[in-house]
């Protein structure tokens, strides 16, 4: 059994005890979390696909971490400008571990 939902504008599959990465979540670690945003679920030859979302549904999970991506850099050059800008970031993430798929 599975199930495919949307959360900070992608979409992820999830499968009971896994763990995904998503984009930072403001909530503690140990905390639960629900996620209402479910697209489809299939449990073996049942399949049950929302319009948009399916109603009566919600993924439990588990707040594990929250870190941060490893550095990437932003480089702006024009040649023969003297023009040179470099700039860096780093993407927030909250792991969490999926409990459990409630139809």
């Amino acid at each position: 059994m599975y199930a495919i939902f949307a959360h900070g504008g992608k979409q992820y599959q999830a499968k009971k005890g896994q763990t995904i990465r998503l984009e930072k979540i403001n909530l503690n670690i140990g905390q639960e979390y629900n996620i209402s945003n479910i697209l489809l679920i299939v449990k073996k030859n049942n399949i049950k696909i929302g319009n948009p979302n399916i109603d009566n549904s919600t993924i439990t999970s588990k707040i594990i971490q929250h870190g941060k991506y490893k550095k990437i850099t932003i480089t702006k050059f024009k040649r023969r400008k003297h023009y040179k800008k470099k700039q860096g970031h780093r993407q927030n993430y909250t792991d969490i571990k999926i409990i459990n798929i409630n139809i």
